[in-house]
């Protein structure tokens, strides 16, 4: 049996182009019998967690990864007129993945969000721990051999073996029985074996079977905000972009076994794990001379209880001995410390603005309001952190800081509007852009959504997708055909051939 790992795969974290999900394409993949498989969905890492651990469950080495867009014309990334190109980058080890991070949030950061791209210049020196492919029919390579650049590929391919080192970049081929495909196959080959690069194949997947390719033509049309009539050029020519299995692949490769051997040759590199590689700790931030962030801490908050209680009471003084206890054990000194100073910048935006009285102490109205386990922390009720004195309702440790804690505990802290947008403009001050990030929600398809752009997708009328949304709002994702049915102006549409599509993409998306 052929062994092959599939290295370029896309999941509905491709947003609006990936057309399967991570438990979709996971569950494929075990059941061709794959060994590995990569994500690398485009310009982010967004369901790399999630992906590592659901392949780990289903027996899987997850493999993590992006496609990264670069800037069109900058050094390294190739030329064109059918937008920015695209490379595949593979973390093989946690300086990879951290590298990998660091060019993400670069191209966010300096881009349009919406279309991010990576000035290739910031590759030399983010290189290291990453494995390169030279990407799909869109790489810089491959586009150059398309312009009949041999030289100037030559150039570019030896460019990205000096940046990433000898054994790091491969020359990625795809069959997709695409026009074109073959030749540029053996273009890169051709190249490959002029410069000794080493060929790997892979299948670009964007859905896990073949089936779904219809609903990632309506992503695509939706992301283009036209019909698949009108979205001709951006959609996938054919519906070969599937999960494949190892024989198929193994077929389509039968004249280049060292391009299939590669997939896992590299997957044996790739052993980075993001659920227990990375070994973070958080750092200790600076503190009083004669102090440890241990002492500063259990020091803030003796001086806070003397101002809620009068003294240290016995009982204060008991739980904080536990407690300083447990978060020295486990090593959170600094993130209380850290969230302490973010109380007080919060304070001195309210103060700024006139909404508190200076001479106020900052635990008798705390700028935010903590909820969530952290509220049993005595000392988060100290430092500002929340509002609940957990004495008072005799609230235990056990559930926010177990002796055996396996993650860090989630402090949430929400803050009034008015001091919201000052309040994240200081925080970006005090700790850099490169330190502070907003996180982000992803919101996903309600039926109404869902009728709306598949059939504005699908070229249905767009008075008939508003009535029907309004009254399928609250419908389930299977539930649509027997809505239309209980409708008298859509119970003769509902097996229709068109809004039967409808009907079978709203379920899928």
């Amino acid at each position: 049996m052929a062994e092959y790992a599939e290295l370029h795969a896309h999941s509905n974290f491709s947003f609006q182009n990936g057309a399967s999900t991570i438990e979709e394409l996971v569950g494929r993949a075990a059941e061709l019998g794959y060994p590995a498989l990569a994500l690398t969905d485009h310009d982010n890492l967004c369901g790399a967690l999630r992906f590592a651990r659901k392949a780990k469950r289903a027996g899987l080495q997850p493999i993590t990864g992006a496609e990264v867009t670069l800037a069109a014309g900058a050094v390294g990334g190739g030329v064109g007129a059918a937008g920015p190109p695209h490379l595949t980058l593979l973390a093989a080890t946690p300086t990879g993945y951290r590298n990998l991070c660091n060019l993400l949030s670069l191209s966010h950061a300096f881009s349009d969000r919406r279309s991010p791209e990576m000035d290739p210049a910031l590759l030399p020196e983010h290189a290291e721990g990453l494995v390169l492919l030279t990407g799909c029919a869109d790489g810089p390579v491959p586009r150059l051999l398309a312009d009949g650049r041999q030289k100037g590929a030559a150039a570019l391919l030896r460019r990205y073996a000096e940046w990433f080192g000898e054994g790091n970049v491969y020359l990625e081929l795809q069959q997709n029985l695409v026009r074109g495909d073959t030749a540029r196959i053996k273009a890169l080959v051709a190249l490959g074996r002029e410069l000794k690069v080493p060929l790997v194949a892979t299948n670009n997947v964007y859905y896990h079977v073949r089936d779904r390719h219809r609903l990632q033509d309506c992503l695509v049309a939706i992301r283009h905000r036209k019909s698949l009539e009108e979205s001709h050029r951006e959609r996938r020519a054919n519906a070969e972009f599937y999960l494949k299995s190892p024989a198929q692949m193994a077929r389509l490769f039968r004249e280049l076994p060292e391009a299939l051997a590669a997939t896992m040759a590299i997957a044996e590199r790739c052993a980075f794990d993001p659920t227990g590689g990375l070994a973070y700790r958080f750092p200790d931030p600076p503190v009083p001379p004669g102090h440890t962030p241990i002492t500063y801490l259990d020091h803030l908050c003796r001086e806070a209880a003397r101002r809620r209680y009068g003294s240290v009471t016995p009982e204060a003084d008991a739980r904080l001995r536990e407690e300083m206890r447990r978060i020295e054990r486990h090593g959170l000194a600094g993130l209380l410390l850290m969230y302490h100073e973010i109380i007080g910048i919060a304070r001195e935006v309210q103060v700024d603005l006139g909404l508190v009285d200076p001479e106020t102490p900052i635990e008798a109205a705390p700028p935010g309001r903590g909820r969530g386990s952290s509220v049993a922390l005595l000392a988060a009720y100290l430092l500002g952190l929340s509002h609940i004195d957990p004495l008072t309702y005799d609230l235990g440790l056990d559930r926010f800081l177990p002796e055996e804690l396996v993650t860090v505990p989630d402090i949430d802290l929400d803050f009034p509007r008015d001091i919201r947008e000052e309040l994240i403009k200081r925080v970006h001050a005090r700790y850099g852009w490169e330190r502070a990030a907003l996180t982000a929600a992803f919101p996903t398809y309600k039926i109404r959504g869902a009728v709306r752009d598949l059939g504005l997708a699908l070229g249905l009328p767009e008075d008939q997708l508003d009535k029907l949304a309004k009254q399928t709002e609250h419908a389930g994702p299977g539930q649509l055909r027997e809505e239309m049915l209980a409708m008298p102006d859509f119970r003769d549409k509902a097996d229709a051939p068109v809004w039967r599509d409808l009907i079978d993409l709203a379920a899928q998306l």
